[in-house]
């Protein structure tokens, strides 16, 4: 069935007068790391019903989807799962979203990216995002809870530059009384090298990864021991809405990122939508739920009813949770991490 592309003459706006200009869908809620801050072991098990893949947004769909938000004025997609890499097939979506007008992206633990950077690229990825949480072996293996190798993440991150995917990002989750020793050492090891890495503080996504404030390690904290070793100095953004707050080394060695949630709350600029592998649609990180697109979808509804829906659901959107976090008398149930992709 062909489907009618719908023209939106302007991007709309949300309560808060935010524009959608980021889309991030998750094509999997599976992955093959168990990291205590997204997938704890103790919740994420063999008894653990993931997905059927009945239940999931087909190829198709997604396609469908990214045109509409498109549309409406989205100009980045980001690819996350779970671990996106695990869903078969992938640069055959990667080849269907390349052929739209947008920032295509996609985040991963680079388990397989050696692997599978070069289909990558020649499916039209420009750029990828690599999650490393320490250079330790026996830290990094407790963290993902996995027996993954930090050279297999290494090796996946020097392929994906050598494949074209340039800058390399990599986001490091850092968790006081876990790996917060990994701070100086993961920045004296890309120090110097095209890619950059970005720091982000511990978060209360979700319900299972037993966030608890004393663990927050401020990006100010990081900035401070990072520039009593290398000096650093703050660079101005690219953009209104960009989420990390970028910094470069005096001397010129290279790029360094802090997203800071937490300690310093960005909604007022957000600009993101999340598309979980399922097709649902959250307006924050810190949703508790989100609205269907998948009835509507496989239910007969034109691609202007579509856009008419996720107007609708974009204009209603009022989240700012990270703002009013401290307000929050008692923990309520929210989408987990791993549901959508952080």
């Amino acid at each position: 069935m062909r489907h009618h592309l719908p023209v939106q003459s302007a991007s709309p706006r949300d309560t808060r007068g935010r524009i959608l200009r980021d889309l991030r869908i998750s094509v999997t809620d599976r992955c093959n790391f168990r990291c205590t801050y997204c997938m704890p072991r103790a919740v994420y098990n063999s008894s653990f019903r993931f997905l059927p893949r009945a239940e999931i947004l087909s190829f198709e769909e997604i396609e469908r989807l990214a045109k509409i938000f498109v549309s409406m004025g989205v100009r980045k997609i980001r690819i996350t799962g779970g671990e996106p890499l695990l869903r078969r097939d992938l640069p055959k979506l990667i080849a269907r979203l390349s052929r739209l007008d947008v920032d295509l992206a996609l985040t991963t633990n680079g388990t397989q990216l050696a692997e599978m950077s070069k289909d990558l690229v020649a499916a039209g990825l420009k750029r990828v995002t690599v999650s490393l949480d320490s250079l330790d072996q026996d830290q990094f293996q407790k963290v993902t809870d996995s027996t993954a190798t930090v050279e297999s993440v290494l090796d996946g991150i020097e392929a994906a530059h050598l494949a074209g995917l340039r800058p390399v990002k990599i986001n490091a989750v850092i968790r006081q009384g876990s790996n917060d020793d990994s701070v100086l050492a993961l920045a004296e090891h890309f120090r110097g090298t095209p890619h950059i890495l970005r720091f982000i503080e511990f978060m209360d996504v979700g319900a299972t990864n037993d966030w608890r404030a004393p663990e927050v390690l401020s990006a100010r904290t990081m900035i401070d021991q990072i520039h009593k070793a290398y000096p650093i100095e703050p660079v101005e953004a690219e953009y209104p809405e960009e989420v990390a707050k970028r910094w470069r080394y005096s001397d010129g060695q290279g790029e360094l990122g802090f997203i800071t949630s937490i300690s310093q709350p960005f909604c007022g600029d957000c600009s993101r939508a999340r598309l979980s592998a399922e097709g649902k649609l959250y307006t924050c990180l810190f949703a508790s739920e989100g609205k269907s697109l998948l009835e509507p979808l496989r239910g007969g509804a034109t691609d202007d009813d579509l856009l008419r829906l996720l107007g609708g659901i974009w204009s209603r959107r009022d989240d700012h949770y990270s703002e009013i976090r401290s307000q929050q008398s008692q923990r309520t149930e929210r989408v987990e991490m791993s549901h959508i992709g952080g």
